[in-house]
């Protein structure tokens, strides 16, 4: 009976470590499903986001180009242009797992899993490397880690590349423990696809186990070879892969997506620029923004703050002190590799924003993540030292005090230690949590008139949308996204060229989605949102009629009209509670009319592409007066005249105009109101 307790004895260890991990898991699943369906339903500041949802809906469509029936109207975020076609600068290995979540028709299933995998992994390798209860210790201490939560609940690639990461260090540990090939040939094909998906953080990540392997080579070649060989094997069968991938997109094996986007937005030294954001990255701008970044790993991102940094220090001590075995010498390096290895890629300092404002940057909302594969090594050495320090605390309770209260003294020794640790996380988490949270809101406030009833569900539609960050779709709109076809039943456009959008959906219900206040989320702006239904009229001459209300004590009413050539002004001869200006555009000229204005129908001059600008001054003194601006799409050609609902705003100041200050009839001040109606002289028309 004895012996036969001892031989199941291993068996139910292995069974209740599995669960533990099982439970790991399964709880790592369900906070960043939680964090992902409540934190981030509009996704994140971070727009590269929509870029990987773009792809993966791509890939599922069997397409590896876009292209736009109107051109450049729908090129998403991050696309690059390649004649009439469109390709992201990315890789599609991490949109290939998102894609999965999208087949189950719950596209952040993919993330859950992404967690549940990662924290599954950290504990093997850690086990692999130390044993089972410094593999699930390391596996929690990722879980608390908020740099962990907030990117992985994110569809973003470095927590799907840290997944490959991880899965290639188990096959390696493993197959280096066993000798079995089957390992190392898995281990070559998850590092391929890690390379594949992110070449340099995947080579950062294995090169301690490059340099392991050669030395295991040197210790005995003919034992490792066959296992080293099929690990290189299908490892540069990935990279292959993504030579391949390069050579069919963009045209050459050696050029990268990212590079043919942005030939200087790469690694090195010098000067180096993405668009318009560019800088000379110096060696010493490379040592102070990457120091920066490792602070704030230290000290935010990782569970513990400096308490934990300060316990995985002394489990490193611990280790060395023990004597590092070659294969815990492997996660050792990675403390070196990583860190060093991004000191020359230029992102570093991309994410602190301005250096010298604390909490500027996506480093305050997704943390250092070019730096996500550091986890592993910190939860390793952190479970090492935590556990030893559990162990010495019992050493000593137990030389100095009875069994009872020793154990007394353990359970509240932790129990603060556990509250201390415990408090620094949760702060630093809430902190992470509330600028997100804020910039979540704003985008609630946004896509409100979207989700509203608005636009009927059953309605295809065209909705145009601003730019605020130039002419890019998803840009920050990362949930207006459209189908690879461009034929969903919403089709999503830039504002730039409407008739065309127009002529290639004719059949469709137009909206113009503006926005009131400055592009800020996590400062709680826009304030305000629209969806504006847009009417299309057409005939030899189109006329516009904007009626606007004038509050009570106003002093004066004057109104300038622009087109791309000249401008006219015209004073209201009486100012009274409501005011028309009636414009007629005609094939050359534009002309104003009304009772209520100074104004004898002279022509203004029209080209064939112009928007006329109606700015309707409201004098009501200092700090009280206001500006309606109305901005019209016209075009004409062959007799025929063509206009758009125009676009409202309502500007406290002249810097406010210009697309950032929307009239929002329910956020308006009293007194203050519009209607459009835009007709065909001598045909009823409909309310713009």
């Amino acid at each position: 009976m004895y012996e036969r307790d001892r031989t199941e004895m291993p068996e139910m260890r292995r069974r209740t470590w599995r669960a533990a991990v099982a439970a790991v898991s399964l709880a790592g699943a369900v906070a960043v499903w939680l964090f992902a369906t409540n934190l981030f339903p509009y996704h994140s500041l971070n727009h590269d986001e929509g870029v990987y949802l773009q792809q993966a809906a791509m890939l599922l469509d069997g397409r590896l180009f876009l292209r736009p029936p109107v051109e450049e109207v729908f090129r998403p975020w991050f696309f690059a242009e390649d004649g009439g076609r469109l390709y992201p600068k990315y890789a599609p290995v991490p949109a290939t797992i998102f894609a999965l979540g999208e087949l189950v028709g719950a596209p952040r299933l993919a993330l859950a899993g992404i967690a549940a995998a990662v924290l599954a992994l950290v504990a093997l390798v850690v086990r692999e490397v130390f044993d089972r209860r410094t593999g699930i210790a390391a596996a929690v201490i990722v879980l608390c880690s908020p740099q962990f939560l907030i990117e992985t609940a994110v569809f973003l690639p470095y927590a799907p590349t840290a997944m490959l990461n991880l899965a290639f260090a188990y096959c390696y540990l493993r197959a280096d423990r066993t000798g079995d090939r089957r390992w190392a040939g898995a281990a070559g094909a998850v590092v391929g696809l890690a390379f594949f998906a992110r070449p340099y953080t995947a080579v950062l990540f294995a090169a301690p186990f490059v340099v392991h392997a050669c030395w295991t080579l040197r210790r005995d070649f003919r034992a490792a070879l066959p296992r080293q060989a099929a690990t290189a094997a299908l490892g540069l069968a990935g990279v292959g892969l993504a030579l391949a991938y390069n050579a069919v997109v963009t045209g050459s094996p050696l050029l990268f997506p990212y590079e043919a986007f942005a030939p200087l937005d790469g690694l090195g030294f010098g000067h180096r620029q993405i668009l318009n954001h560019e800088t000379d990255y110096s060696a010493g701008l490379a040592l102070r923004s990457n120091g920066l970044v490792l602070s704030a790993f230290v000290t935010e991102w990782i569970a513990g703050g400096v308490l934990g940094a300060a316990v995985a220090a002394v489990g490193f001590g611990v280790a060395v002190r023990r004597g590092l075995s070659p294969r815990q010498s492997v996660l050792a390096g990675q403390l070196l590799t990583i860190p060093v290895g991004n000191v020359y890629f230029w992102g570093n300092y991309n994410l602190l924003g301005n250096l010298d404002r604390a909490g500027d940057g996506l480093i305050a909302t997704h943390g250092p993540y070019y730096h996500f594969d550091l986890l592993l090594p910190f939860a390793a050495f952190a479970a090492v030292g935590a556990l030893a320090l559990v162990a010495a605390l019992r050493r000593t309770a137990d030389r100095h005090l009875s069994p009872g209260a020793a154990r007394a003294a353990l359970v509240a020794a932790l129990l603060v230690s556990g509250l201390a640790v415990g408090g620094v996380t949760a702060a630093t988490l809430d902190g992470k949590i509330d600028r997100n949270a804020a910039a979540t809101d704003t985008y609630e406030r946004v896509y409100g008139p979207l989700e509203g009833d608005s636009i009927d569900r059953s309605e295809r539609a065209v909705v145009f949308l601003p730019t605020p960050y130039g002419d890019w779709l998803t840009h920050p709109f990362q949930a207006l996204r459209n189908d690879p076809d461009f034929d969903g039943q919403r089709v999503y456009a830039i504002d730039e060229r409407p008739f065309a959008v127009v002529d290639e959906y004719p059949d469709r219900s137009l909206y113009r989605l503006a926005y009131r206040g400055t592009w800020s989320p996590t400062a709680g702006s826009p304030s305000d949102a629209r969806l504006q239904p847009v009417e299309h009229a057409s005939g030899s001459a189109v006329e516009l009629n904007a009626t606007v209300a004038v509050p009570a004590r106003s002093e004066s009413l004057t109104a300038t009209v622009a087109t791309n050539d000249t401008s006219a002004t015209y004073v209201a001869e009486n100012v009274s509670d409501e005011t028309t200006v009636r414009l007629t555009a005609t094939d050359g000229a534009v002309r104003v009319r009304g009772a209520d204005w100074n104004a004898d129908g002279e022509p203004i001059p029209l080209s064939e592409r112009d928007d006329v600008r109606i700015t309707v001054f409201v004098d009501r003194g200092p700090g009280g007066s206001f500006s309606y601006r109305f901005e019209l799409p016209v075009r004409a050609d062959d007799g025929t005249v063509r206009a758009l609902t125009p676009r409202v705003e309502r500007c406290t100041a002249i810097r406010d105009c210009g697309g950032e200050a929307a009239y929002v009839p329910d956020g308006a001040p009293n007194g203050v109101s519009v209607r459009t109606e835009l007709t065909v002289p001598d045909e009823r028309g409909t309310d713009g």
